[in-house]
């Protein structure tokens, strides 16, 4: 009930909505273009999984193109050189690890933290969205968990020998979702999405993942504080 209340008093075609949904649309248009190329990479780096990395890319790129629409039926120019700057950070350390054949962190980045950040932002937008919208991201939150699986499943085949390194990137990587949650939260307020419902889902779908790969609790609390340390 409060999430239909919720909808009914926000102005999707307010100046401030329409602003705010600059940079929010564009950085899931960015999400899914970076996406489409890690995994492009990802394929390069994993030739044994070359067809399935391939597919999820061309996923990617449907999705970006939902997305793209989205802005267009509430006719907002997504904020793309914001949305860039956003992911700099995370691309950057993707890019380096990739250069360095390090393919646990690239799954780490790519499969469990972007996907699990997606999911999660995702899941709260949805009750709030416009009708085009939801529609739109209810089709591809399903997606995106099958990008989760992959990660899930390659780390958990390898886990003991990607255990080190995965703890390493974790440390590396982790306080940068917080940052960047931080950076969006008065826009993502705007939008009808709590900042605080958005780290609890986060926290949810990631805690999930590691466990999956074969972490254990206390392993994941340990994991986790490296994030909520920089919150």
């Amino acid at each position: 009930m409060q999430q239909l209340e919720a909808v009914s008093e926000i102005d999707f075609q307010s100046d401030s909505y329409k602003d705010a949904y600059s940079r929010i649309n564009a950085i899931v248009i960015e999400g899914e273009q970076e996406a489409n190329e890690n995994y492009i990479k990802l394929a390069e780096l994993l030739p044994d999984s070359k067809d399935q990395l391939i597919g999820l890319s061309k996923m990617e790129i449907r999705h970006k193109k939902g997305f793209e629409a989205c802005g267009r039926n509430l006719k907002v120019t997504p904020d793309l050189d914001f949305a860039r700057q956003f992911f700099a950070d995370l691309h950057q350390n993707f890019q380096q690890a990739a250069d360095e054949n390090k393919i646990v962190t690239c799954l780490l980045i790519q499969a469990l933290i972007i996907e699990c950040f997606a999911i999660a932002a995702y899941n709260i937008y949805i009750p709030v969205a416009d009708d085009f919208a939801r529609k739109i991201t209810e089709g591809v939150v399903k997606d995106e968990y099958s990008h989760l699986n992959f990660g899930e499943e390659w780390l958990k085949a390898n886990f003991e020998v990607s255990k080190a390194e995965l703890e390493e990137a974790n440390r590396q990587n982790l306080p940068l979702v917080w940052r960047m949650l931080n950076q969006v939260e008065a826009d993502a307020s705007i939008l009808g999405m709590d900042k605080e419902a958005l780290v609890e889902d986060f926290m949810i779908q990631y805690g999930e993942a590691l466990s999956n790969i074969g972490f254990t609790n206390r392993d994941i609390m340990r994991m986790s504080a490296h994030g909520l340390a920089a919150a």
